[in-house]
């Protein structure tokens, strides 16, 4: 049975790149979309084709014989099922956030490329591990019920831009940046735990491991997971890189404009020269740290924060309009490319481990 994969962005790209590599014997046809939009025409050598031209081009007895393979974000699958049904192709499957995590580690595990925690040998010292999650008052209820280990706190992000309060713990408190969240998304949030728990450290706060996820993006993160952090001295834990064609630098063209990546490339020859070179060189590879999400020790993370984020102050001042004139996230952005280019600049420096980043309905 032939397979098709419906999407045509990261978690699709991932997907094919995975199943190409451990099961090189499965044919996969092309990549599925509703609509070309924003698409390429094709994607790892594969065409990128419409399902209204798929459905006309077939017979019933060909789509009988077709599995699809849904990898796209989580909370549009249940339309794409439905759009399928219609168009008469039954046989489809999603590939949920923790299925891809799956995939991508078996693969990464396999080609040596981004090292899955999972692979190495549970310790016998568990971390003292402090993860924020970040929460906006406009997120809507999670339907399912999770589990929330409890080394897990919620924090509220742009909390100062608001009078409604969905948290305990705020990122307006202590020294913040708490006003500039629609420009920095999940970023105040951590620029509150540089300035609030890394730098001013207290006993009642003092923690070997801190870390970052989002209200419906969590890192998969197990109570062996725990056990494996100090006894072999990781210092970053990431999510699976999501590739991207032809490279990252023309992915993120699509969503910045050219003044802001401007910006960007210039702030960081300016504080940090010595990235030049290797900044060329990340832009030109297709892998991307998506969402601002990490687990680090704590001296790890403070190194990367104090790094991060005199960047991206720079941008703002640089930028056309400049940060305090607009807010549309863009800064957030930003910070996937620069930890993309740090944690892969730092990688022979830093002991790196990677694990699923699950999201959450």
């Amino acid at each position: 049975m032939e397979l098709i994969i419906y999407g045509a962005q990261g978690i699709a790209l991932g997907a094919y790149e995975a199943i190409h590599n451990l099961c090189p014997a499965r044919k996969i046809r092309c990549f599925l979309v509703t609509e070309r939009g924003i698409n390429a025409e094709y994607l790892a050598g594969l065409p990128v084709v419409e399902l209204d031209t798929l459905a006309h081009d077939l017979s019933e007895e060909e789509k009988v014989n077709l599995e699809i393979l849904i990898a796209t974000p989580e909370n549009v699958m249940e339309e794409i099922e439905k759009t399928l049904d219609s168009h008469g192709f039954y046989c489809h499957v999603r590939l949920t956030s923790r299925r891809w995590a799956e995939l991508a580690g078996y693969n990464y595990a396999e080609n040596k490329k981004f090292m899955p925690l999972s692979a190495l040998p549970v310790g016998c010292h568990k971390a003292d591990v402090h993860v924020f999650m970040a929460k906006f008052y406009k997120d809507k209820p999670l339907a399912g019920t999770y589990h929330i280990p409890e080394w897990v706190e919620p924090i509220q992000v742009g909390a100062e831009l608001c009078e409604e309060r969905v948290a305990s713990i705020l990122d307006c408190e202590g020294e913040n940046i708490s006003r500039k969240n629609g420009n920095y998304s999940e970023l105040t949030a951590l620029y509150w735990i540089w300035k609030n728990c890394l730098i001013q450290k207290s006993v009642k706060d003092n923690h070997e491991y801190y870390g970052l996820v989002h209200y419906r993006r969590v890192l998969e993160l197990s109570e062996d997971d725990v056990l494996r952090l100090v006894n072999n001295d990781v210092d970053v834990v990431l999510p699976y890189p999501m590739p991207y064609e032809p490279d990252i630098e023309a992915h993120h063209r699509r969503y910045l404009k050219k003044t802001d990546w401007d910006a960007v490339v210039t702030a960081v020859a300016k504080l940090h020269p010595e990235y030049v070179n290797v900044f060329a060189s990340v832009l030109q590879q297709k892998y991307l740290y998506n969402y601002n999400i990490l687990l680090a020790q704590k001296k790890a993370l403070e190194n990367y924060c104090q790094w991060l984020f005199p960047v991206l102050e720079l941008v703002e001042e640089l930028s056309v309009p400049r940060g305090k004139d607009r807010s549309d996230r863009y800064i957030g952005y930003i910070g996937e490319t620069l930890a993309t280019l740090y944690f892969m600049a730092n990688r022979d420096r830093l002991n790196i481990t990677h694990i699923g980043c699950r999201f959450l309905m």
